[in-house]
């Protein structure tokens, strides 16, 4: 299924990006070494409740999962890059976090990522990977506007990770969202230019930039759901809601609170 938006939709689709974006932001403050993820993941829990909001993670079962995830958020750390299932596991200094959220508010649904280093250890090629995906997200922002092809978007992101030196895993990626989490159409990582989908406004797309520094293969965790790097390296993954709008595209998880 593909949703095309209204006037209405978008801006509910507008708040809830504000909130999920917000949520992030409030918890990458509150994550510091010795921090626990099933904590980051109570914080998340409370959020969403007090803001009238409905999880969109907590009864997902999809097929690739084991169970219903049962979760407010994903927490990977290091190796972790997708679907990081919350353990009893106190962040270190130097950990890479990953902190993947998904909400749904009246109705319309967000979806937004972010990597980053706790502590006051920042291991260069860390960094280096992180800011990688940043760019190969707006890469594909900006790629994004009526009448281009979801291949337009896949190319620039995936262009600008390759050239940065990480291998493109396409099995995971971006995705329509709106009503519901995850729609048509995928927005794999990598793609050839004028191929695929034609962008319409009012369709909401979460591009998903995301790497493991050696590897495009993923293994699953004992957890059932956790997807890890396969030779055990670092990972990272980036992610904004966008919707295409007549002028290009609008970023609807941009925190609006203040640091």
């Amino acid at each position: 299924m593909i949703e095309i938006l209204s006037a209405n939709e978008l801006l509910r689709a507008k708040a809830s990006g504000a909130l999920v974006a917000n949520i992030l932001h409030t918890l990458k403050d509150r994550c510091t070494v010795g921090t626990n993820l099933l904590d980051i993941d109570a914080w998340t829990k409370d959020m969403i409740l007090k803001a009238g909001a409905v999880s969109c993670y907590v009864d997902y079962a999809p097929s690739f999962g084991r169970g219903p995830f049962g979760h407010y958020i994903c927490t990977g750390v290091n190796d972790a890059v997708l679907h990081g299932l919350p353990r009893d596991y106190a962040l270190a200094d130097g950990d890479l976090l990953t902190l993947d959220l998904a909400v749904s508010l009246e109705g319309i649904a967000a979806d937004s990522a972010i990597s980053f280093i706790v502590g006051d250890t920042k291991p260069a090629e860390s960094v280096a990977m992180i800011e990688a995906t940043e760019r190969a997200l707006h890469a594909g922002i900006a790629a994004a506007r009526p009448g281009a092809r979801i291949g337009d978007l896949s190319y620039a992101m995936g262009s600008v990770l390759s050239e940065a030196g990480y291998p493109v895993n396409t099995e995971f990626g971006g995705h329509g969202i709106g009503s519901t989490m995850h729609q048509e159409p995928h927005v794999p990582n990598m793609g050839r230019p004028g191929r695929g989908y034609k962008l319409r406004p009012g369709l909401l797309l979460a591009l998903e930039p995301w790497v493991m520094a050696d590897t495009a293969q993923l293994v699953t965790d004992a957890d059932g759901w956790t997807l890890r790097s396969a030779t055990g390296s670092r990972t990272a993954h980036s992610e904004h809601t966008i919707a295409i709008t007549h002028d290009g595209a609008e970023i609807l998880t941009t925190p609006t609170l203040a640091r």
